[in-house]
């Protein structure tokens, strides 16, 4: 069987598909809540998923230059704060608004050879849920404004290096 987890923009609704390939199985359309991510898209996309998280959140796997890192559900990067020491974010303020954390008010998912052993999450100052993976505060970059881009890798900013995150969990580090 095969599950798809459709995650349009913010506002929006998704789907969750599944279907069945064989003889005769009809597919099944049920109603998802859109993902509680900072960053909007113009167009939806789709994920490989191992569940539904109810108003959460998807982490798959994109590939550039750079190898393979851990991306949400629209393919946007993620990165990790060489600041954050254990779970805990140290980055608020200005810090957070051009690093805005990955945030969920439900579960967490994976798809495209994400981990799930490696997925966790946080609480943040104000109460919101971050999402971790190996036991890294999740990120995204203001300046990535589309699908791969990784314009945040190797940027050192708020006192420590920022950097995409491989499925293992460890960090990528570009070279030069």
């Amino acid at each position: 069987m095969r599950v798809r987890l459709l995650l349009p923009g913010i506002g929006g609704f998704g789907a969750l598909v599944i279907s069945a390939c064989g003889s005769g199985t009809a597919a099944t359309t049920a109603p998802s809540a859109a993902p509680q991510t900072p960053v909007a898209s113009a167009a939806p996309a789709t994920a490989t998923s191992t569940a539904a998280p109810a108003a959460g959140v998807t982490l798959g796997v994109g590939r550039t230059g750079l190898g393979s890192f851990i991306v949400d559900g629209k393919g946007v990067s993620l990165y990790l704060f060489e600041a954050d020491k254990g779970a805990k974010s140290t980055c608020y303020g200005d810090c957070a608004t051009n690093w805005p954390p990955l945030v969920t008010s439900g579960g967490v998912a994976v798809s495209g050879g994400a981990s799930m052993s490696l997925v966790g999450t946080t609480k943040r100052t104000d109460g919101t849920t971050e999402v971790t993976y190996n036991g890294h505060p999740l990120y995204y970059f203001v300046g990535d404004s589309k699908r791969g881009d990784t314009n945040g890798e190797g940027v050192v900013a708020f006192g420590a290096g920022w950097d995409v995150i491989a499925p293992s969990g460890m960090k990528i580090e570009k070279s030069g």
